[in-house]
């Protein structure tokens, strides 16, 4: 998602993308449009159901000829049209296409950009696609437009390329505090997805990015599918939105760590252009002047490793002197070779060939220059502490591990987890020790023992959703916990424990207290 310009300045390896000059230009037209795919039926269900499961895998993987089978055995219909057009992004006649739209008209689709007519065929200029999720206001169902990929175009995507839906694109949409607030900022928007998702919970949302064509397209989303409030805006990083504060802040930064070197290609939806992860370390640093006093974020970003410096010890020093909370959950950390391989095949160049072998040179001249031996990517949450307040909330954390179970993404253990550190930062061991805890609906224990052994060798705290934490605990900590259903303070359970055991009352309080106060911080326990 671009939001700094300059990024772009050597050729890309593909084609010009297609313009969309007029889109979004005429509401009548969307609406139109959008009555269309409605009528066809146009799903991810029926899509799917199109060609099956496993061609729908093959497809993922890059490949549309299982799909095109299955469409070859069934009678033309306007969903198969449409998803030959727009998700496989293969022409069809013009009569096929005609069929499509009875409501909008095919002159008027082409005359907003997303098709082009030549004698009988009719090609796609984009891929628009259906779009399912469910949040906390339940399930819902899109209709988004991105530029074609590498598939449909048959050779590499341009630098202007506008990103549709991907994995990054459901992980920062998940994250979002789901949280009704009056202001969100989706900086770096892109095709317009996060800002769509903000107005579920905002007000008023505010969209920048410095690619005019991908507000372009962004505004055309929210048209298509009859959303208002989102004012879309020009410009690089913070510039469009100076002297403004938010609720929120949700970001998907273009955070890919690029050679500056002449002959890489930029591509504006990753490529942010400036020098390793300084991009990732201007956002962070810049959110405290844009948030509200309370105000969150909820970003994603790549941070370097350096030889002999830890890579989440350089984005703690990005908050050092802040007013900001922070946590930040590192999931993925990649070697220089590794991260080059990656990032060079999204861009279309394939392995093998003497392109993608100067480009893997140019990555890695790069890293071995800056002495950079590692790249981390993860979530970033951010709060802005309240007038006379300071930060409680420093947590810089490797989560590598399967996720716990959240159909409707992390935002609820977002919140949960903010709220938390702000109701231990309130109470201190004095005010714990009186607390009422309850063990969370999600949480069992799992035992393990010797063969023929009456006790435990090990025990585990497990938590159904959220990180999925697992959290080893000793007999007292087990016992406490099993202890911790709201009838007895803390104190008390620790108090009666300490008769049990035998062990010193105080000297278990201060083995169990720090325990309580991560397990309530981890959502495994919760105040009553």
């Amino acid at each position: 998602m671009s939001t700094v310009p300059g990024a772009g300045a050597a050729a890309g390896a593909g084609a010009a993308v297609h313009r969309l000059p007029d889109i979004g230009a005429d509401p009548a037209v969307t609406t139109a449009l959008a009555a269309d795919l409605d009528a066809a039926g146009f799903t991810v269900d029926r899509v799917d159901a199109l060609w099956g499961t496993e061609a729908a895998a093959s497809l993922h993987r890059g490949s549309r000829v299982a799909a095109l089978r299955a469409l070859a055995a069934r009678e033309p219909s306007p969903l198969g049209t449409l998803a030959t057009l727009f998700v496989l992004g293969l022409p069809t006649s013009r009569a096929d296409a005609a069929a499509a739209f009875p409501t909008a008209g095919l002159d008027a689709v082409v005359a907003a950009g997303l098709l082009t007519a030549d004698g009988d065929d009719v090609r796609p200029t984009v891929d628009l696609r259906p779009y399912a999720f469910v949040d906390d206001l339940g399930a819902g169902s899109w209709w988004i437009v991105s530029d074609l990929g590498e598939l449909a175009l048959g050779h590499a995507i341009s630098e202007e390329h506008v990103l549709g839906i991907g994995g990054a694109t459901t992980t920062l949409s998940g994250l979002q505090v789901p949280v009704p607030v009056r202001t969100v900022l989706d900086l770096g928007t892109g095709c317009g997805i996060q800002a769509m998702h903000a107005r579920r919970f905002a007000e008023h949302v505010v969209a920048t990015d410095i690619s005019r064509r991908a507000l372009d397209i962004a505004r055309f989303n929210a048209q298509l599918n009859g959303i208002d409030g989102i004012d879309f805006r020009y410009g690089s990083l913070f510039e469009p939105v100076a002297g403004e504060r938010f609720d929120r802040i949700v970001s998907n930064p273009p955070f890919v760590i690029t050679p500056r070197r002449p002959g890489v290609p930029s591509y504006e939806y990753r490529d942010g252009g400036m020098v390793g992860d300084a991009l990732v370390e201007t956002v962070l640093r810049g959110l405290s002047e844009h948030l509200e006093p309370g105000g969150t974020a909820q970003l994603l970003g790549n941070w370097e490793y350096h030889w002999g410096v830890d890579g989440l010890d350089r984005v703690r020093s990005w908050f050092a002197d802040t007013d900001l909370d922070a946590w930040v959950i590192e999931r993925e950390r990649q070697d220089p070779t590794s991260y080059a391989e990656t990032w060079i095949r999204d861009g279309g160049t394939k392995p093998g060939t003497p392109e993608f072998d100067t480009l893997m040179g140019a990555w890695l001249d790069d890293f071995a220059d800056r002495r950079v031996t590692g790249v981390g990517f993860g979530y970033v949450v951010v709060r802005r502490a309240l007038p006379g307040g300071t930060a409680g909330l420093r947590r810089f954390e490797r989560v590598p591990e399967t996720l716990g179970s959240n159909p409707a993404g992390l935002g609820d253990t977002v919140a949960r987890v903010l709220d938390a550190a702000a109701w231990l930062a309130a109470h201190d061991d004095a005010a714990l020790a009186t607390t009422h805890l309850t063990v969370a609906g999600d949480v069992t224990e799992e035992r393990y023992y010797w063969p023929g052994n009456d006790d435990p060798t090990v025990m585990t705290l497990v938590q159904g959703g959220g990180l999925g934490r697992r959290v080893d605990a000793d007999t007292a900590l087990a016992a406490f916990v099993g202890a911790c259903d709201g009838d007895l303070s803390v104190a008390a359970i620790v108090g009666a424990l300490a008769q049990i055991t035998g062990v010193d009352e105080q000297v278990l309080a201060a083995d169990l207290l720090p325990a309580a106060r991560d397990l309530v911080l981890d959502g495994l326990l919760l105040p009553a």
